[in-house]
Parts: structure tokens; C-alpha cells; sequence
């Protein structure tokens, strides 16, 4: 009794000063009180928040809920998610407590709340197939096949699925094999020694030889340090022969020419697929004819990607077709294969074809529908703005209780939780809610949630909120000043940042025109600014000074050929032109073939970009092929040195 009345009396003590507290600063402080797990402080101030019926008291009693939750009864935790099922954090809640369950094997309990679970978590998948086999569903273990075949590691609690599969034969010694490779054509080092260990009879001093093969593949080849007599031992030299060819193709290949004798058939074709998706990615001419070589072994959707994109560098449009017809069907049905198969139909006067696929991907309002439009030979007309939201519509979206706690989210800088809020709210909206709430996000001047809502659409649509452009005079005037072609200037700065100036990348980019900052001190130099500073380029005006004077310059180093002033701006000046070929080629081709898959997908979303503010800001309207252009041969072109790619 007398400890808790000591309780009683801390938690008084706590709230009392928790009254001097505005909502903001009593918010603040739980967080601050979560993030130290400290769950007295916690619990007063989730008291305070909920006797003030404050509009985020609910994640304050969320996180009190993570720091009990290892103690709790299940229907507490029952109790807590049904109060705030309309929540995001609910389903979070009731995952983290399913991985509870899982880990006390409690299967019926874990059962009976399991179909209630709406999130992707592999974790609690792993206790899922186990909770099946445990109530004996045995067959539930197949599940567990596609948790198994991935090239990086998966959640701890998954090994004990993975050993029952193994001893029920669900999994075999193939299936353990392909793992082992997929983990190594990734380069993932420490899943395929994992995953090496499941191998019958495997001697764990083996697993150095990874290490040696990855640390100097041509020494251990060159050497014949690893035997070939074993399958581990041709795996590990296979790795090497694959590790090589990524820095030193030359070497790599007449290494190969003498080491295939050790290898079977199958062996053989699989390394040839893999050299081939490389000399693709290089834009070396030979990668068809051995991708050829490779016939018999599987093309993953990578390796399938590619040899499509050597066939079209190649203009050599059945092989084009024959490696789309290939993909699997999900792959087939991205707009980017259907364009191009399309277009090889189309090469091949198989019109009907051709048009058959043309004329549905044409509505689609992204690069590929622009492309598919254009081919189709229809007149590119402003984009249409199909519906106008009235103030009730808006004033109807903003006094959802979701919109309000995003929102309030945002305000308080909170911007994981906020998006996550925002995108439970607009879940289920129709396309007028959604554009409604696009217009609420606005007028927040919460550009990328505004655009990302707007873009949800299906039917009606409003594109001044897919495209929309805020701080235009500040954009307008330095586009002039550097003779920038504002659509473009706009379609760039919409793929850097999404308009929101504090934006910053992983590598450090920052702002609106997301500026490196060794670029903007070399900029800075450029414009004679002497007193430049590292924090100026988070002003808005100084990041849009510097971001346009590098695109024209960009632009002037790439001979005005906006598609590699694009690759440019994305990767930096050296790499564009080395992309290209000896000869001319469409712009769509040269975008396509692009090595890298950020540069070669933001390439294709800017100039796509540029189409659709042209028809917003009313300035010339260049179809996208105009845009693409062709680009000019150059004597950088041809195949790449070392490969350049993902």
C-alpha cells in the first residue's frame, strides 16, 4: 500500500506540472518520455494529453502501449486496438503483438487475431505458416517459399520455419543452391554464408573462400586456389568469374575461356547469363550473343530487362519482342514493356497489334502514355483539368479527424507519422475525395502529399494539383536569367524535391533543386559569391539561384541536348555522354538504356514532367519525342570500360 500510494503521489506531482504545459510542449514530453522508456512520466502525460481531449493524445497512448505491451494481458491489448481501430498505429499494435504471441507460441491466440492484420511484415508471415503447421496444416509450410527464395536476410524468428521446411523436404538442396547464388549475384555476402550453412555435409571452414573471392576474385581464379571438384567449390569460382567481370571484363572473359572446361552445362549457362546481363549494362555489343549462349538456364526479371534493352540499343526488334514475351506476366504488364513491345509490333507493320496496346496505355497520364499518344499520331492538346473541387468538398475533407491529426503531425515536424496518418485517411476516397483532399494538402503548402493524393486518380482528374507551381516569380525570374525552359526547370525541381525546400538526400543534396554541397560551394566560386556559406543553400532563393545556374551549365556542356543535361544534373557531367553511341539514337532509346536505374527512371519522370507544365504554364508545347530528340553520336559512345550500372 505504501509504495502505492508513492505512485499515486509521483503520478499527481508529474501531472501537476504537466498543467503548466501547452499541448505542444506536453506532446513533446511524451515523446521525450518514450524515448527513454520512461513509462511513469509517460503515463502522466498521456493522462494530461487525453483530459484535454487533445487531437494527438491517441500517439501518445500508443507508444505508453509499446512500452507495456511485453507485460500486457491480451485483452488489454485486445482493448487498446479496438479503441483506436480507426488509427493507423492500430494494425502496428496489433502486429507488434502478434510477434509476442509468436515468440510465447501461443498459435491459437495468434490465430484467431492473425486475419485481423492488414500490414506486410515478414516476421509475423514467418509465425503465421508456423502457427498453421503447429494447429497441423503441413501443407502451410509451401507457403513459405517465396520467404525463402530472397537475396537478403530475413528476421531471425524465420530461421526455425526454414529448418522445418528443410526437414519436411518442402525446401530441397536446389532450392538451397539457388538461394546461395541469388544472395551472391547481389553481393550479399554474409546471406549466402547463412544460407551455405543448410547444405548437407558442409564444412563451415569453407565459408573464408567467400571472403577471398569477394576480396580479390582474380587471384583466387588466376591461382585455382578453390577446387572445382565441389559444387561449393564452382559456386564460389562462378562468384568470382561474375565479381571480375564487373571491374575487369576483359580479363574476366579470357579467365573464362579457360576455366569453363571445369563446369557443366548448366553451370556454363548460368555464368553466361550473368555475363551477359553485365556487357548489357555496359552497352557492349556482345551481350545478345551471349545471352544466346545462355539459353537453358532462367533469366531472372533483371537479366530479362536488360537483354530488351541491348536489343533495342540494337534496334533489333524480334530480339526485343522475343525478351518481353519472356518477362513474367507482372513484369510484361508494366507500361514501360508494353510501350516497347508495342513498338517493335509496330517496326514489324503489325499494326493492329501495335495499336491494340497503344491505345489503352495512351490514357495513362505518365512518360509512357505521352509515348504511346504520340505514336498513336494524336494531337498533343493541354491536359484537360476534369474536375474543380467546391469549398464544401474541401471544408468536408478537413473536418475528417485523420486529415486533422495528419495535418497537426505535419505542423509538429512529425512527417513519417504524418504521411502514414495521410495515407490511411485517403485510402478509400473516391476520386473527387481524393482530389479534395489534394486541395487541402495545397493549401498547406504540403507540395508532396498534394501531388502523391492528386496522382491517386483514376477517373476524374485535377492536373494543377498534379503539377502545381508554388514560389513561381522566384522560379519564373532565375529561368529567365539562365534562358532555362521554365516547363523543364519545373519538371525537374518536381522529381528533386516535390517542392519542399527542406528536403534532403541521403548524400546530403539539399533544398528545393536538392544541390550537393561540394556542387554549390563550386557554384559559388562560379558566381564570384565570396562570403558563401554552407547553410545559404537551404535559402530558398539561393537554392534555385545555384540550381538553375547548374542546369545551364549542364545544358552548355551537353551541347543543349536537354535529355543529357537531364542524366547530367542527376549523375553529373561525366557520364551522359558515355551512355550514348557511336551513332545517333532516338532520345527514348539512350533514356532507356541509361545504366543506372535512378538516373534512367528520373530522366524519364522529368522530361515527362516538362510535357505536362508546358500545358499548365502555357509555353511551347514540344511533343515528348521533341523533348527526347535524337541524341548525337559520339566517340565517348560504345562500350563502357567497367560497368556503371545499379
Amino acid at each position: 500500500m505504501k509504495i502505492a500510494r508513492i505512485f499515486l503521489s509521483l503520478l499527481l506531482l508529474l501531472s501537476g506540472q504537466a498543467n503548466a504545459l501547452s499541448n505542444d510542449e506536453l506532446f513533446s514530453d511524451a515523446r521525450d518520455a518514450y524515448k527513454r522508456q520512461n513509462e511513469t512520466a509517460l503515463m502522466a502525460d498521456v493522462q494530461q494529453l487525453q483530459a484535454r481531449n487533445y487531437i494527438l493524445a491517441p500517439y501518445a497512448d500508443y507508444w505508453l502501449m509499446l512500452l507495456q505491451l511485453s507485460q500486457a494481458d491480451d485483452n488489454s491489448v485486445r482493448e487498446f486496438i479496438h479503441r483506436y481501430t480507426d488509427l493507423p498505429f492500430a494494425d502496428r499494435a496489433r502486429g507488434e503483438w502478434l510477434k509476442k504471441l509468436g515468440k510465447q507460441q501461443d498459435w491459437q491466440t495468434f490465430l484467431a487475431e492473425y486475419p485481423n492484420f492488414r500490414r506486410d511484415d515478414t516476421a509475423v508471415s514467418c509465425y503465421a505458416i508456423q502457427a498453421q503447421t503447429q494447429q497441423g496444416n503441413r501443407d502451410a509450410l509451401v507457403q513459405g517459399r517465396a520467404l525463402w527464395m530472397v537475396a537478403t536476410d530475413q528476421p531471425a524468428n524465420c530461421n526455425a520455419l526454414f529448418g522445418s521446411m528443410i526437414n519436411a523436404n518442402v525446401l530441397t538442396e536446389d532450392d538451397i543452391w539457388s538461394r546461395f547464388r541469388l544472395a551472391l549475384a547481389e553481393n550479399n555476402i554474409n546471406v549466402a554464408k547463412t544460407v551455405a550453412k543448410h547444405i548437407g555435409n558442409f564444412d563451415a571452414a569453407s565459408l573464408r573462400l567467400l571472403d577471398r573471392a569477394y576480396q580479390n576474385p582474380q587471384q583466387i581464379l588466376e591461382k585455382k586456389v578453390i577446387s572445382f571438384k565441389s559444387r561449393y567449390g564452382r559456386e564460389v569460382n562462378l562468384y568470382a568469374l561474375e565479381r571480375l567481370v564487373r571491374s575487369q571484363p576483359g580479363r574476366a572473359l579470357a579467365l573464362w575461356q579457360k576455366l569453363q572446361v571445369h563446369f557443366s552445362d548448366g553451370e556454363r549457362s548460368y555464368l553466361w547469363g550473368r555475363f551477359a546481363l553485365h556487357a548489357a549494362s555496359r552497352h557492349d555489343p556482345v551481350a545478345l550473343e551471349w545471352f544466346n549462349l545462355a539459353q537453358g538456364t532462367p533469366l531472372d526479371k533483371e537479366q530479362l530487362a536488360w537483354k530488351a534493352r541491348a536489343a533495342l540499343r540494337d534496334k533489333n526488334w524480334d530480339a526485343l519482342q522475343s525478351a518481353i514475351v519472356a518477362m513474367p506476366a507482372l513484369q510484361q504488364e508494366g507500361g514501360v514493356w508494353r510501350y516497347w513491345k508495342a513498338r517493335a509490333l509496330k517496326e514489324q507493320q503489325q499494326l493492329v497489334a501495335a495499336n491494340a496496346i497503344l491505345a489503352p496505355l495512351s490514357l495513362e497520364h505518365n512518360y509512357y502514355g505521352l509515348l504511346a499518344q504520340e505514336e498513336l499520331g494524336e494531337v498533343m492538346s493541354a491536359a484537360p483539368s476534369y474536375y474543380k473541387v467546391s469549398e464544401e468538398e474541401v471544408r468536408a475533407v478537413m473536418s475528417l479527424p485523420a486529415i486533422q491529426r495528419a495535418l497537426e503531425l505535419q505542423r509538429l515536424d512529425m512527417r513519417g507519422e504524418s504521411k502514414l496518418e495521410w495515407a490511411w485517411a485517403v485510402n478509400s476516397f473516391d476520386d473527387k475525395q481524393l482530389i479534395a483532399a489534394a486541395e487541402v494538402a495545397l493549401r498547406a503548402d504540403w507540395y508532396d502529399v498534394a501531388i502523391n493524393t492528386a496522382e491517386k486518380t483514376k477517373f476524374v482528374h485535377d492536373f494543377s494539383l498534379r503539377y502545381p507551381t508554388p514560389y513561381h516569380d522566384t522560379i519564373q525570374s532565375y529561368a529567365r536569367e539562365n534562358d532555362l525552359d521554365e516547363a523543364w526547370l519545373y519538371g525537374l525541381i518536381r522529381q528533386e524535391s516535390r517542392f519542399i525546400g527542406h528536403a534532403k538526400s541521403s548524400v546530403g543534396a539539399s533544398g528545393l533543386m536538392q544541390v550537393m554541397p561540394a556542387t554549390a560551394k563550386w557554384i559559388a566560386r562560379r558566381l564570384g559569391l565570396g562570403g558563401y556559406q554552407a547553410a545559404m543553400i537551404h535559402d530558398l532563393d539561393t537554392n534555385v539561384q545555384f540550381g538553375t545556374h547548374y542546369m545551364r551549365y549542364t545544358l552548355d556542356v551537353m551541347d543543349g541536348q536537354s535529355v543529357l543535361a537531364t542524366a547530367a544534373y542527376n549523375a553529373g557531367p561525366a557520364r551522359p555522354k558515355r551512355w550514348a553511341a557511336r551513332q545517333a539514337m532516338e532520345g527514348a532509346i539512350y533514356a532507356e538504356s541509361i545504366p543506372l536505374k535512378e538516373t534512367r527512371e528520373y530522366v524519364k519522370k522529368v522530361m515527362a514532367n516538362a510535357c505536362f507544365y508546358a500545358q499548365r504554364l502555357g509555353t511551347k508545347a514540344l511533343t515528348l519525342k521533341q523533348r527526347m530528340g535524337i541524341i548525337a553520336g559520339t566517340s565517348e559512345g560504345g562500350a563502357l570500360d567497367a560497368e556503371e550500372n545499379e
